[in-house]
């Protein structure tokens, strides 16, 4: 028997997971289950996180979970709870297949059959925001070299695995050439190593694009956080519907499985609610922990029950559907087709005692770091940029003022008076000679500002790397 932690959740959590529930036990599941309690309830009762020590407890000891939605309740603060187990549990790939089940779910891409593979730690999920000046905030994007191997890796491990031809890499790196940038170049590097797997790199909004109107022309999509997050719900969306994928969230020691819709308190105790994303998120579960005679029944019965029509609101379509069901209706239907096989939907057939090939990351050589100066971000609404300019050349020493952006556009020197400028400036004091800056001059810079009335809210260092450049130019530079 497999330990297993799992959590009814909030909205229509409790219905779905009843449901899914049965239908593994119907199955014959080799399941000890042990119940804890997240969400909504848990973070009222005044707990910020939604989870406390004996649920973590459970999760870390059983090492499988199993999660129907959760309710973040607005305002107050509170945090979301997937995004705080995925990167405690350091839960850093997610998997969610889309696959059409066309023509009994009614969707334009029959053909479509795409797994979006998300980057599940990092990104703008860092979740590092800051209000700097009345009039702007700050959210920090954290690409890392261990986060982008990592996820990359497995993305392509995954398609040597289950024979998927191509894996397609999205990002955003014409634009953040650093953040973004180092998650391409990570994927043409890792891509090198697997030359009997057809690779290529699309720009987000057009890759994003295709993939809404041409899904079949992609298999393994690879892509950091927050791309994942808006695409795959795309994805599951135009291949019939949301409520239909399951996902995974994988990690070196942990492994979350739950849908991928939200708790939809809206129609929570109606019996409306299809149980299909938590019921497909448990079939990936029962194949992850090696239970894959038990996930084949399920996921075949399923479809027998989806091709004759047996459907839940969410997808009831009178030209396609044969009979409109409510939540556990729609799991007595899977019942009591175990052990059938669909005629149309081509069945499941799970790979057995097999694992990816995942290595453990190495961290390479430091590169040599040189300090070439610093970005002093400052509050500033005194009037023209030459006004500030001039009570910030006050701060010169070895390093010296060399631009002035706004919003990231170059307002000094030579800016235009057509750009709209906020309160808040970056100001750039570089060294002119080529050699390394002074680490004294920094903290000679904030001293100064102090003496001039200068409100300084921040500083970021800048570094070459071996000698490239590891900072970005001013747009307009």
């Amino acid at each position: 028997m497999q330990k297993v932690t799992f959590a009814k959740g909030d909205g229509i959590g409790p219905e779905i997971m009843d449901a899914t529930m049965r239908i593994l036990k119907a199955a014959g599941a080799r399941i000890d289950w042990e119940e804890i309690q997240v969400g909504e309830e848990v973070y009222l009762s005044g707990n910020t996180t939604g989870i406390d020590k004996s649920a973590w407890d459970s999760i870390r000891k059983n090492k499988v979970f199993l999660k129907a939605p959760i309710t973040t309740p607005q305002g107050g603060g509170y945090k979301s709870l997937n995004v705080t187990m995925r990167k405690s549990l350091g839960l850093y790939a997610n998997v969610r297949p889309c696959n059409s089940f066309h023509p009994f779910v009614k969707t334009k891409h029959p053909e479509m059959d795409v797994v979006v593979i998300r980057e599940n730690e990092e990104d703008l999920y860092a979740g590092i925001e800051h209000q700097q000046t009345d009039e702007v905030v700050q959210c920090l994007k954290l690409i890392t070299r261990p986060g982008c191997e990592k996820i990359i890796r497995y993305a392509f491990e995954y398609a040597k695995l289950y024979n998927r031809k191509k894996v397609s890499c999205f990002t955003k790196d014409n634009i953040m050439k650093h953040t973004d940038g180092l998650f391409h170049k990570v994927f043409k590097e890792i891509a090198q190593e697997y030359p009997d797997i057809e690779s290529e790199n699309w720009i987000i909004d057009i890759g994003a694009a295709r993939l809404a109107d041409t899904p079949e022309i992609f298999d393994v999509v690879v892509m950091p956080n927050l791309y994942g997050d808006v695409v795959s719900d795309i994805t599951a969306q135009i291949s019939g519907s949301v409520g239909l994928a399951g996902s995974s969230n994988i990690g070196e020691s942990c492994a979350m499985f739950e849908a991928i819709h939200g708790s939809a308190p809206d129609i929570a105790g109606q019996n409306k609610a299809n149980p299909s994303g938590l019921l497909r998120g448990a079939v990936m579960m029962l194949n992850h922990i090696g239970q894959q005679d038990v996930a084949e029944k399920i996921i075949n019965a399923w479809s027998c029950a989806i091709e004759e029509g047996i459907h839940t609101a969410d997808i009831y379509k009178e030209d396609v559907s044969r009979k409109l069901v409510g939540t556990r209706e729609f799991a007595y239907a899977v019942i009591e087709r175990i052990g059938q096989k669909p005629k149309k939907i081509k069945p499941e057939v799970f790979l057995k005692d097999v694992k990816l090939n995942l290595p453990t990351y190495k961290r390479r050589p430091k590169a040599t770091k040189v300090l070439k100066g610093v970005d002093v971000f400052v509050d500033w609404d005194g009037g023209k940029v030459d006004e500030l300019a001039m009570k910030l050349k006050n701060l010169e020493s070895d390093i010296k003022l060399s631009m002035i952006t706004n919003r990231g556009v170059k307002v000094w020197p030579e800016g235009f008076d057509e750009t709209f400028c906020t309160d808040h400036w970056r100001c750039r004091f570089e060294v002119e000679n080529g050699h390394p800056a002074n680490k004294e001059s920094i903290p000679d810079v904030l001293s100064k500002a102090l003496t001039e009335g200068i409100d300084v809210i921040k500083t970021e260092n800048l570094y070459e790397f071996d000698g490239v450049r590891g900072y970005s130019l001013g747009q307009g530079q």
